[in-house]
């Protein structure tokens, strides 16, 4: 049984067709379970320990894949919370833990990360990824679960707009009829993963067993790319004016007063004002795995953009 934690988010809407494709049993937990012909679906919410238990009872593999609310506030109240429930868990059944997560806890970084970048969080956000991480980390090297983290940068692809900060500010923009926009400068290189990529390799990873105990980056093309030539391209298949208008700080700031996300976003403006270049190479040499190119990502999620009328 192949258990998703955070069901109908971006990643797991990805990984859900490749599991069914493998003929998996499939269980998809999320706080109010909605019925999938072919999978099991189960209601609980993975602060309170027992319903995170029953959710977890009978799996293989456990794919932690939940995302909370952009708010510092909740983050720290409830993130330590689930892992500690999920890690007990997997302790109790047996169950593998694949664990999603992002760059935050690696803070400002000269140069690319990669899996032996040091923690050095230089955000609230960041200070309380390096905590769980670091929790998973120690039961992973006492021996006391198989479990695995599985790492991406920013990341885009055909997910919809509510996960994705280029799918709302350019590719929705540009469907609106709107100047793209870009956070921060949009002339810095910055690293971006196309999700279906990374839900390929998350499947991938859950069986080769060797993978776990270890971290991985997940699949994320290595050329550079900017915020203005994502727009650039993504304007060229859409058939819309090119150009993007970068949102600065101050502006954030401003905007935050009223809008408690986007004051969120502020302190992860170090991510966008300098290069932010992400090397999945350990991945792609253990599986031969090719990243999807940004020219192929950007028009298979403009297309889906197009084709789904958003």
């Amino acid at each position: 049984m192949h258990t998703i934690f955070g069901a109908g988010g971006a990643v797991a809407d990805q990984l859900l067709p490749i599991l069914l494709h493998s003929q998996q049993k499939v269980r998809l937990v999320s706080r109010t379970a909605k019925a999938i012909p072919g999978v099991e679906s189960v209601a609980a919410d993975a602060t309170n320990y027992t319903q995170t238990l029953q959710a977890i009872k009978g799996s293989s593999v456990v794919y932690l894949l939940l995302g909370l609310p952009y708010d510092i506030r909740i983050w720290r109240a409830q993130w330590p919370v689930i892992m500690t429930n999920v890690i007990n868990a997997c302790k109790e059944t047996g169950a593998r833990l694949i664990f999603f997560d992002n760059v935050y806890m690696y803070g400002k970084v000269n140069g690319w990360m990669t899996e032996e970048t040091a923690f050095n969080p230089c955000s609230k956000k960041g200070e309380v990824r390096a905590a769980i991480a670091n929790q998973l980390l120690q039961e992973i090297k006492a021996g006391n679960l198989q479990a695995m983290i599985a790492r991406c940068a920013d990341f885009y692809g055909p997910i919809g707009f509510k996960t994705s900060v280029p799918n709302l500010l350019v590719i929705q923009n540009l469907i609106k009829g709107k100047k793209a926009q870009w956070l921060g400068s949009a002339d810095q290189p910055h690293s971006i993963t196309y999700v279906p990529d990374a839900a390929r390799a998350l499947y991938l990873l859950a069986n080769k067993p060797e993978a776990f105990g270890q971290t991985w980056h997940l699949p994320t093309a290595s050329e550079l790319i900017t915020g203005r030539q994502f727009a650039k391209e993504a304007a060229a298949v859409m058939q819309k004016p090119d150009g993007v208008s970068a949102i600065p700080g101050w502006m954030l700031s401003l905007i935050g007063l009223f809008n408690r996300p986007l004051k969120e976003l502020k302190e992860m403006n170090y991510q966008s004002d300098s290069p932010y270049l992400f090397s999945s190479d350990k991945f792609n040499k253990a599986f031969g795995f090719t990243p999807t190119s940004y020219s192929d990502g950007i028009k298979e999620t403009c297309l889906w953009a197009m084709e789904s009328g958003k």
